[in-house]
């Protein structure tokens, strides 16, 4: 089966790299037909759902806009139907884009798990429907995999670190898989994710009890202080997965309740290890202008999470070098890749916005707070 994505480019950020003082990459993932690195796993789910129920099959995605735009330009390149459920949250720009893919678009509830239960129950009354799932699946997972093949051929060396945002687990999953397939087992990844939206950071908390175990004990009760309200005991992987009480982030795309079991399943057992990093929103909005300043590339808040490390060498150098046992000229010989993950979901306005907001918060602190693996410290602004 012929893949529907595209081998996306591998660049050298020189300016990333000087202010790191590494050598540092960014895998444009944005450049898919969707702008986003979801049309690698959704396109092929699409492709198996034609070819294993004929060209009658109905595409039913749940999405915050990415998995939704990957869903739709498929369905359209391949002549099947496809509806779209969102939550009331997503851009009215979004919504626009998809119907202009020839997608049904049904608004619905107010986050993403709305949009789900309404998407499954309908689904029940169409005998042709075929819901896709935006990240809980080895298929897509297989399909995101797909771009470390590539990083392997373009960067031709074995990277230090890979960067990443995450919110479900769909594109550290297919990470993580990928790194199984080309022997990089011992390549650690970093996933971070803001403070409002961290269901990963929370799931692997809980699993290694506040990152100081691998061995899982979990209370009788839920402290009404904890921002998630139930943990779902996965007994096929053996992971306790806490499914978040509320979501309060401007990073919609991050905005999945409960983390896929098998991926952090996947992700407590990776050799090398994950790192999981909780950042402001604010501190996500300074990667993205800077990123537009920088390659003149305008994107979303979940995707300029990641991006925010790459400008700001304190921030970057904790999570590579904590203990800062690194001398420069060992730093210079480091590489890393920072996934450029995409997204639709920002506009020039809503980034021109982003500076009202950081006048405002650098007027209150002068320091950001990042928490990775149970630790919080702050870095300068």
């Amino acid at each position: 089966m012929e893949a529907l994505w595209l081998e996306t480019p591998l660049i050298y950020a020189t300016h990333i790299s000087d202010l790191l003082g590494c050598s540092a990459y960014l895998k444009l993932e944005n450049l898919q037909p969707s702008q986003s690195f979801k049309y690698r796993g959704i396109s092929r789910l699409v492709q198996l759902s034609k070819a294993q129920h004929g060209p009658s099959v109905h595409i039913l995605v749940a999405s915050t806009g990415n998995a939704g735009l990957a869903a739709a330009i498929a369905a359209r390149k391949l002549g099947v139907k496809c509806t779209i459920y969102l939550p009331s949250s997503t851009r009215e720009e979004t919504q626009v884009r998809l119907l202009k893919q020839g997608a049904k678009v049904l608004v619905v509830g107010q986050i993403y798990a709305d949009s789900v239960a309404a998407m499954r129950k309908e689904a029940k009354a169409d005998p042709n429907a075929v819901i896709l799932p935006s990240y809980e699946s080895p298929v897509l997972w297989e399909g995101h995999s797909s771009m470390v093949k590539e990083m392997k051929n373009q960067l031709g060396e074995k990277p230090d670190a890979i960067l990443c945002s995450v919110g479900g687990g769909g594109l550290i999953g297919g990470l993580l898989l990928g790194c199984k397939a080309v022997n990089w087992d011992d390549v650690p990844l970093i996933a971070l994710e803001t403070h409002g939206s961290n269901c990963f950071y929370q799931a692997n908390a809980v699993n290694t009890q506040g990152f100081t175990s691998k061995s899982c004990t979990f209370p009788p009760e839920i402290p009404n202080d904890q921002s998630y309200t139930k943990i779902e005991i996965n007994s096929e992987h053996s992971v306790a997965i806490p499914h978040l009480r509320t979501l309060h982030s401007r990073a919609l795309s991050l905005g999945a309740t409960y983390a896929a079991p098998e991926v952090v399943r996947m992700a407590l057992d990776h050799p090398a290890g994950v790192k999981c990093v909780c950042i402001a929103d604010e501190l996500a909005m300074r990667g993205a202008q800077l990123l537009a300043n920088d390659h003149k590339m305008l994107v979303e808040l979940a995707c300029a999470t990641t991006i925010s490390a790459a400008y700001n060498h304190e921030f970057f150098w904790r999570l590579l070098d904590p203990e800062s046992a690194l001398s420069p000229e060992e730093k210079r010989k480091k590489t890393v890749v920072f996934v450029v993950c995409g997204g639709i979901n920002i506009c020039y306005d809503e980034a021109a916005s982003y500076t009202g907001i950081l006048e405002e918060a650098a007027a209150h602190e002068n320091t950001w707070r990042i928490i990775c693996n149970g630790t919080e410290f702050h870095v300068n602004k």
